[in-house]
């Protein structure tokens, strides 16, 4: 019996809801991104094997060391993002799959693992050695304090609305028996609007590009990242192209494991196109402005109203 739990262990980290069910999921997401981005600008794009063959010749490339750089943190921090995508994937799939089998507590710890591949970035940039490394790793931290307070405003929303859940299973429970949380109210409405910008925030796609920032710091605290390295980072955000709006999904829409989850899935994926395609990167001190006033305002004025009941 430990033997063969033990096996669905590995199962579930590596196969499905692991490592290569999201990775695949993730790199096809990327795809459509780029596929549709092209379409708008009158280009044809990529192949849709592109994303999986950019990773694959990156894995065959050369790690280069900048002179001067912390090397432990500099190789080590991007496997560190990378492992808490799968470990965060494991979780939120497998919550809904087995709303019991959640534990009180799991969702601050989700929330805590969400953190885990932007913290990777702002140290694996700074350990780089180089300036527009370190100028944007100052950005992304800058951009995470910002864009993380009306996420967890709106976070509480759902708890305040639900009375208390602080599980993800819970609430996935709770919805179950109540109707999705979308359809509770306006509290939960204003605080799904405030998720769904904080995903294109959180995944660092435009108008929030601000550290990678290609054409002002060359990819910011990427630039000196090649090979396995690169890779591991291309994986991480993509994988979080998946996991992110499935994590909001099961928040406001009562459960992932049903075949309306690829639509949802889908709109909220173009919404996050649209908006990098229509909107100008917004200067770091405009990102904060709007995420810390606007964003959190409307979150404070969620909370207020999930309070009285409504």
């Amino acid at each position: 019996m430990l033997f063969s739990h033990g096996l669905m262990d590995i199962f579930y980290l590596v196969i499905f809801p692991g490592f290569i069910f999201t990775m695949t999921i993730g790199l096809l997401s990327t795809q459509i991104d780029r596929k549709i981005s092209a379409r708008l600008q009158w280009r044809v794009g990529p192949p849709w094997y592109q994303p999986f063959a950019d990773v694959v010749k990156l894995l065959g490339k050369e790690i280069i060391i900048p002179e001067g750089s912390n090397k432990i943190s500099f190789l080590l921090i991007p496997f560190v993002g990378f492992a808490a995508v799968i470990l965060l994937s494991t979780m939120i799939w497998l919550a809904n799959i087995y709303p019991d089998s959640s534990f009180v507590g799991d969702l601050i710890v989700i929330i805590y693992l969400l953190y885990l591949p932007s913290i990777a970035l702002i140290i694996g940039g700074s350990a780089s050695r180089n300036p527009f490394g370190a100028l944007g790793a100052s950005r992304e931290m800058k951009l995470m304090l910002a864009y993380e307070l009306p996420f967890l405003l709106a976070t509480f929303t759902i708890v305040v609305k639900n009375g208390g859940i602080i599980s993800l299973g819970g609430i996935l429970n709770y919805q179950a028996s109540n109707g999705a949380m979308i359809t509770q109210g306006a509290s939960c409405i204003i605080a799904f609007i405030v998720a769904l910008f904080y995903i294109p925030a959180k995944l660092g796609e435009g108008p929030f590009d601000i550290a990678e920032a290609e054409t002002e710091l060359a990819s910011g605290p990427l630039i000196e990242y090649s090979g396995v390295t690169l890779a591991i980072f291309k994986l991480t955000k993509s994988m979080l192209l998946f996991t992110v709006p499935i994590f909001i999904l099961s928040l406001f829409a009562k459960n992932i494991w049903t075949p309306w989850t690829i639509l949802w899935y889908l709109l909220i994926l173009f919404f996050i196109i649209l908006i990098k395609n229509t909107n100008p990167r917004l200067r770091i001190d405009q990102a904060l402005k709007l995420l810390w006033f606007p964003l959190s305002g409307l979150s404070l004025a969620g909370i207020i109203l999930a309070a009285v009941g409504l």
